[in-house]
């Protein structure tokens, strides 16, 4: 049903340095690079993107809006938490389960302040 999902930068080069080096841990590549907008995908399902607003204003983190990133296994939400901490994030949630469902998730914000996790159900 989401086709693509974007977020906002103030830098484009340091967040498509940012993303091409995390989301390349997925195998994601870029399928669209256009100076002001980037997209990534992993062939199938969802896309990600990040742009300068098109308003030409400051990009601002949504308050209470977090894009989850599916991942493979726990030990795949591991190693993306820590390569997003590697470069450059902030940490907002250790990988660790959540509850008694099978939920199991790290949270962090990018170097432009958004809230993502990678999660496995």
């Amino acid at each position: 049903m989401i086709g693509y999902i974007t977020v906002g930068t103030n830098d484009i080069g340091k967040a498509s340095a940012f993303y091409d080096a995390l989301l390349g841990e997925m195998g994601a590549k870029r399928t669209m690079d256009f100076d002001v907008f980037k997209v990534w995908s992993i062939g199938k399902g969802t896309e990600f993107s990040v742009t300068l607003p098109f308003n030409k204003e400051a990009a601002t983190v949504g308050n209470g809006v977090m894009v989850a990133l599916q991942a493979d296994s726990p030990e795949m939400v591991d190693r993306m938490h820590a390569k997003a901490l590697e470069l450059g994030a902030s940490d907002e949630g250790a990988p660790g389960p959540r509850g008694d469902q099978g939920f199991y998730a790290g949270y962090f914000r990018d170097p432009d302040g958004n809230k993502l996790n990678f999660f496995h159900y």
